[in-house]
Order: C-alpha cells, then sequence, then structure tokens
C-alpha cells in the first residue's frame, strides 16, 4: 500500500482531504490511492438526505451529526452545493451550519460543487463515499443540493435514503412528484412544529397505502431543536440494506468527447485551412512514440488534432499511403482510464498498446477498429488534458 494510502488507514485527516481534493479533480495517483484502499470498503453505513430546496436538509445532517457523535460514531459528511458561476467551486462553502465541528476529529465535512452535473450530486460523490468509507469512518452522510422530482441519482449511491419534506411549500407532500415517492427508505417531516405537518404525515400514509410492498418510515423532526433526531437515527437502523455494497472506483458515465484524429499530409496546409475558419492552434508538438507532429485546434468543448507523419515509418504515414488523407480515430475522455482498460480487457476487447502518455502529456491507449464497430477509438485520462 502507498504512503497515502496508509497515512488515511492511520487516520491522518490532511491525508484524506488531499486524496478527496484529487479524487474531485480525477488526479490519477489520488484514483490509484482510492483503488488502494478498495478492500477496506463495505463498513460504512451510506446515508442520502435529499429533498427540495428550503426542507432544512443541512441543519438536519448537523443534527444527525451531533447525536452520532454522542454515540461515538465517527462521520463524514459529503454536502453537494450548486456551482459558483465565477469560482466554480461549491456556493455555500464548508457549511455556515456544521463549523461547530471544526476541531472535532470524529467528523469530515466536505462541500462538493456539483460542477454541472445534474440529480441532485457532483460527479465524484460516488468515489468521495468510497474513500470516505474506506478510511473507516461509520457512517458517510451525503446531502443533495436541492431537489426536484426527476433528480434522484442518490438512490443509486446510498444504502438508505431519506427523503426530508416540510409543511407549507406548495404541495403537502413534495414527494408526490413522480420518482422521488420511489427513492425513500425514510420520510422525515421536518420542521414538524409548524402548522400542517398533520396534513402532510396523512398524505404520506395515504400514498403508502397505496403501494405494494415497501413501507419507508415517517419520522417527524425538529431540526433546530434536536427534537426527533433519535428516533430518525432507529429509522435508519432499522431501514433493510441493500444487496449491493459499495464497490472499488467505477465511473462509467461522464464520457465525452475529446478530439477528432485528422490524418493529413501537410499540417501546413491543414492549419492555413482551418485557421481561414477562425481557428486558432493551441497546441503544437512531436510525439515521438507515434513518430506524428501534431496539432491541436479547439473546437468548443471538443478539438481536433492535425497529424502529420514526422518519419517514414510512421503509423500514421502508412495510414495516410493506404487509405489518404481524413478521420483518424475518434479520442473519448474518461475519467479513470486504468478502469476503463480493465473493463475493455474483461470484455474481449483488442487494445493496440499498454497506457502511455502522448500530446499534451496525458496517458492514452488505442482499441482496434475490429472491437469498436470500425473505427479506431483512443481512450485518454480525463486529468490529463
Amino acid at each position: 500500500m502507498d504512503d497515502w494510502a496508509s497515512k488515511i488507514r492511520q487516520g491522518d485527516a490532511r491525508a484524506l482531504a488531499r486524496a478527496a481534493t484529487g479524487i474531485e479533480n480525477r488526479d490519477p495517483q489520488a484514483l490509484e490511492t482510492l483503488r488502494e484502499l478498495a478492500p477496506g470498503c463495505g463498513h460504512a453505513r451510506i446515508v442520502g438526505i435529499t429533498g427540495p430546496p428550503g426542507a432544512g436538509k443541512s441543519t438536519l445532517v448537523d443534527a444527525l451529526a451531533v447525536a452520532l457523535r454522542r454515540q461515538g460514531k465517527t462521520i463524514a459528511i459529503l454536502a453537494v452545493d450548486p456551482t459558483s458561476r465565477i469560482t466554480g467551486g461549491a456556493i455555500l462553502g464548508d457549511r455556515i451550519r456544521m463549523q461547530q465541528h471544526h476541531a472535532d476529529p470524529g467528523i469530515f465535512i466536505r462541500s462538493m460543487a456539483t460542477r454541472g452535473s445534474s440529480g441532485g450530486l457532483a460527479r465524484a460523490t460516488a468515489d468521495l463515499a468510497r474513500l470516505m468509507d474506506a478510511a473507516g469512518k461509520d457512517f458517510v452522510i451525503i446531502e443533495t443540493v436541492g431537489v426536484g422530482q426527476d433528480e434522484i441519482e442518490i438512490a443509486g449511491l446510498a444504502q438508505i435514503t431519506v427523503v426530508v419534506l416540510v409543511p407549507g411549500m406548495g404541495d403537502d407532500v413534495q414527494a408526490i412528484k413522480a420518482g422521488i415517492m420511489e427513492i425513500a427508505d425514510v420520510f422525515a417531516i421536518n420542521k414538524a412544529d409548524q402548522p400542517g405537518a398533520d396534513r402532510v404525515e396523512r398524505e404520506l400514509q395515504a400514498m403508502l397505502s397505496l403501494a405494494n410492498g415497501r413501507r419507508p418510515a415517517i419520522v417527524r423532526t425538529v431540526a433546530t431543536q434536536g427534537t426527533g433526531i433519535d428516533a430518525l437515527l432507529e429509522a435508519v437502523a432499522a431501514a433493510d440494506l441493500p444487496a449491493h455494497r459499495l464497490e472499488p472506483a467505477r465511473e462509467p458515465a461522464h464520457i465525452g468527447i475529446d478530439h477528432l484524429g485528422i490524418a493529413v499530409e501537410s499540417l501546413a496546409k491543414a492549419v492555413s485551412f482551418y485557421e481561414s475558419l477562425g481557428m486558432t492552434v493551441a497546441h503544437r508538438e512531436t510525439v515521438a512514440t507515434e513518430k506524428v507532429n501534431v496539432a491541436m485546434l479547439p473546437a468548443g468543448e471538443s478539438r481536433i488534432e492535425l497529424l502529420e507523419p514526422s518519419a517514414p515509418d510512421s503509423p500514421v504515414g502508412k495510414f495516410l499511403e493506404k487509405r489518404g488523407a481524413g478521420l483518424h480515430h475518434v479520442a473519448l475522455r474518461v475519467p479513470d482510464l486504468a478502469a476503463a482498460v480493465g473493463r475493455l480487457r474483461a470484455a474481449g476487447a483488442r487494445l493496440l498498446n499498454e497506457p502511455r502518455q502522448g500530446a499534451g502529456g496525458h496517458l492514452y491507449v488505442f482499441v482496434h477498429p475490429a472491437s469498436t464497430g470500425g473505427v479506431l477509438l483512443e481512450l485518454i485520462q480525463e486529468s490529463g488534458r
């Protein structure tokens, strides 16, 4: 086990924070550390706290943390916030309501920006939950950004999902919205000291009576006063855990086109054409391992990669002799190249090389057209871009 992973196992909070930052940024070293720690997953109870904006989720999470610490439990809180358009970070930062826990070594708090992800979670939330589990936390509490009717990704990550409702927000039962009703293992009617709490509970009971099988518990809470928190923890403890456990880091989603590779006879002529369209070259390089001269031109969120052979025996040169100038390959950006390669090998795909460094310093691997449906496919590590 590497030094970073060992420190996390020993309870080093600074190492854990550094690893969390690295995982959010898809740093290869941090992802490798997560893979080293993966065998230690399966200890923590992963609890999702979700519901509409204004339901008091942060205050409820804070009250749960206080109660769990009284029981001697260690906790990681992953609070997902909207993204600041200015900084790209989490708008609410470290959560002012939770600052009372700042000096408590038994609580680790991490605010995460959604960074454009929908569903109430950030892209790296699942991996951070695995990290906290592997670090030995007893509970990992994931608070989603305020969600609507179909933002239910938390149910696929958390072992227990608590849907927080409050009276007086238009629909008395926000859970009547399609989707969010089905994900609750426990309903928490927060701010239950306000008028309308009885009506919310009656309507929930009526709706649950129509459902087959599952009957989520309904608990009333007043998080600001600590009322009902012990009952909520009892309901969480009594809820049936799903059969699955958190698996080692794995993120098949969020794959995008990084660039299109185009083989050309002359880089100068090809660049001149694209510059006439108003595009500019952002990067030039000679990749010795592939014997190719490269020019990268940004095109929105993707790029065009122009490829000119730098030697007679260049693979691109052989491509030009056989097929002429044109599309050489499609490059997909993946969050975890090693994991993607592992899945491809397990599926019997034909890889043309081991992962290695290419243009711009990113890690890449090529997949033979016979395995992809006829096109040469390049997979590149996301963080190397």
